[in-house]
């Protein structure tokens, strides 16, 4: 019973952070999401802060298969999940996630809910017909980071290292021209998040949980962002990357060193395409604490490392110096919105958006991850939880990550989609309920920008 209390006030926590994020900008009491802006824009510039959205009550078809994938997960899901084999359980977590997103992207309509989303001026697509020789492009990227001078990159792609932007130039070379499938590739990779979180939690902690985890990390609302940003990709990419090194750890795959090395290609790539991703660094220390010993952690951190540094060398034989990089972002994101993004009100509504996106089902799992035995005896989903949450407080104190976190830091909060796996069996289809109609309701009362 004091355990459902805990649980309970951490989820009630949880909404008085959401409706506070919300609800206290438009009181005029000086809680401002933005100083460029007074109260009498705030409808319009500022409308459904925390959440970069648009207040709109709407729906389309997608909304009765969104309603329907939901009501299967909560109905069937935990049932389902046990009697599946675990490779059949881990393709369609895939392929329930990927239809998830899909069908609550489609609330919005096909071009504003899907096909439109990653061709607006800010975005990769719109930059990818300029790329004419990616040698050049790379050489002088950094060049073009800073704002205000004619060359600059759009904001996307300033923003974050040239993996990004070469992943849709690459697409493009392919034939694959223009926002659908730019759209389809970040959804299929962001939805294959869903299966590489259940592979990692299967290594980390047993089949039993990672199982119990298969229908909250399936129909998690992270999938409203998955769908139509770059970022959903990045979290699939920095997923597996975690899974494969779990896999490693724990002994699990037959050649461990080609495991880890696999593992280290995938976490060097991501940390090419988003410079906040340098934080899965703590992650990855968890899970290699998590080690039965020592020889096991350094045996995997040996390819793994050699690996991620093959990847930098990679660029940075061709031009690219990711600290340059990074150094001068830092410049870019103060040149821009981020001085009208007071620290005061972000650095806990960016909470509000996390729990947004995880949902109240991960919120109440959280409280189990600080079980002091499970954190004395390394349990690696315990320490892996725990190391998600410092490096989210980490990115929030960076001051680097003022709004939009919904999104952006997908890498992280898919991971957390799994924490309800440590709630009682008998509460799952309660806090999965409480998961869905959030993500339901979200997306039926704002038109999300991403």
């Amino acid at each position: 019973m004091r355990v459902a209390r805990r649980e309970i006030a951490a989820a009630t926590g949880a909404l008085v952070l959401v409706a506070a994020a919300v609800l206290l900008p438009s009181l005029d009491w000086g809680v401002r999401p933005r100083l460029d802006i007074g109260p009498e824009r705030f409808a319009t510039h500022a409308e459904a802060a925390p959440l970069f959205a648009a207040w709109e009550i709407h729906a389309s078809w997608g909304t009765v298969p969104a309603l329907l994938i939901a009501a299967a997960a909560v109905l069937w899901g935990p049932l389902v999940a046990q009697r599946l084999s675990w490779r059949a359980l881990t393709l369609s977590s895939w392929a329930v996630a990927c239809a998830w997103a899909f069908a609550l992207a489609m609330i919005d309509g096909w071009q504003r809910g899907f096909a439109g989303r990653l061709t607006t001026r800010d975005e990769y697509v719109s930059q990818v017909p300029g790329i004419t020789d990616i040698p050049a492009a790379l050489r002088s990227f950094s060049s073009r980071i800073l704002d205000f001078q004619p060359n600059s990159w759009v904001t996307h792609v300033s923003g974050h290292p040239p993996g990004a932007l070469l992943t849709f130039v690459w697409l493009d070379r392919l034939g694959l021209h223009g926002g659908a499938w730019a759209g389809l590739l970040c959804l299929l990779a962001g939805s294959s998040a869903a299966a590489a979180v259940l592979v990692g939690v299967r290594a980390l902690a047993n089949e039993q949980t990672a199982r119990r985890a298969a229908p909250f990390v399936a129909v998690a609302p992270t999938a409203i962002w998955v769908a139509v940003s770059a970022d959903g990709y990045f979290a699939g990419v920095a997923a597996w990357g975690l899974a494969l090194l779990a896999v490693a750890v724990h002994g699990r795959a037959r050649f461990a060193w080609l495991t880890a090395a696999a593992a280290g290609l995938l976490l060097g790539w991501a940390v090419f395409l988003n410079y906040g991703l340098g934080l899965l660094g703590l992650p990855a220390l968890a899970i290699l604490v998590s080690a039965p010993g020592l020889r096991s952690a350094l045996r995997v951190f040996g390819p793994a490392a050699l690996a991620a540094l093959a990847v930098a060398a990679c660029f940075t034989v061709a031009g690219f110096f990711w600290f340059d990089g990074y150094t001068l972002v830092q410049q870019r994101y103060w040149q821009g919105i981020a001085n009208d993004r007071p620290f005061q009100y972000w650095w806990w509504a960016n909470l509000a958006c996390v729990v947004c996106a995880i949902g109240l089902g991960s919120v109440a799992g959280l409280t189990r991850a600080f079980d002091r035995t499970a954190i004395r005896a390394r349990s690696g989903l315990h320490l892996l939880l725990l190391a998600m949450l410092i490096a989210i407080a980490c990115a929030d104190l960076s001051m680097l990550s003022k709004a939009e976190v919904e999104r952006i830091w997908l890498p992280f909060t898919v991971w957390l989609t799994a924490a309800p796996a440590l709630l009682p069996v008998r509460s799952h289809r309660i806090w999965l309920a409480l998961n869905a109609i959030g993500a339901l309701a979200i997306n039926t009362a704002l038109v999300t920008n991403w």
